[in-house]
């Protein structure tokens, strides 16, 4: 008895150790979903975003700090999190599902979840002493902010037809950046 607790005890310090993360390692279905939900969002399309031109807003999107080569593992799964939830919670409202189409609305929020999910399995395993909140405030925060600056956007142009046309290319934009992001991690791991 004592030899298998010894063994699993084993394993996993071994799979939560640096070596290995237990379910971290981001699957090519998670990829696939990222890619699908990117796509949803092309074709969420209503307005022409020419149509939308006066309408234009520089969000400010904290590429250096999603993109950045400076985030350490644990730090970019975390960035990606923020990143979906934030998204998810954008388009999971009243006022999102009146200015979509519902079915390609409920795909887009459905796979935000199924990504949610496959990161949450990340965040555990990667986060310890290097993930401090220190070490994860700044390109978190920036993110907050980001989205913020995005609801503030919508709520001032009364959630027009056109302001969520500009967030929709907005967050296809910024979900290409993690995306981008996530093949870089998963290039590391895999």
């Amino acid at each position: 008895m004592a030899c298998v607790l010894s063994l699993l005890m084993a394993l996993v310090l071994v799979s939560y150790g640096p070596g290995g993360s237990l379910g971290c390692d981001l699957s090519q279905n998670h990829m696939l979903v990222g890619r699908k939900n990117l796509r949803l969002l092309g074709q969420m399309r209503r307005l022409s975003p020419r149509f939308c031109l006066q309408d234009r807003k520089d969000f400010a999107f904290p590429q250096e700090m999603v993109e950045g080569s400076q985030l350490q593992e644990a730090q970019a799964f975390s960035v990606l999190h923020e990143m979906l939830q934030q998204s998810f919670n954008l388009f999971h409202t009243e006022r999102s599902s009146a200015a979509w189409d519902t079915t390609l609305l409920e795909q887009l929020c459905t796979g935000l979840h199924q990504q949610l999910d496959d990161l949450d399995a990340c965040l555990g395993p990667v986060t310890g002493e290097e993930d401090s909140a220190l070490g994860r405030m700044g390109p978190i925060l920036a993110l907050k902010r980001y989205f913020q600056g995005i609801h503030v956007y919508l709520q001032e142009k009364k959630y027009s037809n056109c302001a969520w046309e500009i967030v929709r290319v907005e967050i296809m934009r910024s979900l290409s950046s993690s995306t981008s992001l996530q093949e870089r991690l998963k290039m590391r791991n895999g």
